[in-house]
């Protein structure tokens, strides 16, 4: 059901292009070496974003005030934007009872889009 899940995502749902926005934002951001830890956090969206299903969002063990202090600077950039337009699409897509797989999925790409540092996508 995962395979099947993804496979419609990919060509249906988008990712193909949430993949590709994603790791052209990481490869602009590892031009600079202040934005490389920016861009590897995009990386891991990108990831995320490519095959969604059959992946969870956890807590990476030993967080530290660096990744904290990280992500107030990404909310306050670009994570609350990217956090928005996630659930706009999230919304957009549960309108219709067969989107509804596709909007939980916007909301966990959501999460991880708000604040990156610190967490790990894991298969579940």
């Amino acid at each position: 059901m995962r395979l099947l899940l993804n496979i419609l995502w990919v060509v249906l749902g988008g990712g193909i292009i949430i993949c590709l926005e994603y790791l052209i934002g990481g490869l602009l951001l590892c031009l600079t070496v202040i934005g490389i830890p920016f861009g590897v956090q995009c990386f891991k969206i990108a990831g995320l974003a490519l095959l969604p299903f059959g992946k969870d969002i956890q807590d990476a063990p030993g967080s530290s005030a660096i990744g904290c202090a990280l992500n107030v600077f990404w909310i306050i950039i670009a994570g609350i934007w990217i956090f928005l337009s996630h659930i706009g699409l999230a919304l957009g897509l549960a309108v219709t009872i067969i989107g509804i797989p596709f909007a939980i999925q916007h909301v966990k790409l959501a999460l991880l889009a708000l604040a990156p540092f610190g967490k790990l996508v894991r298969e579940t």
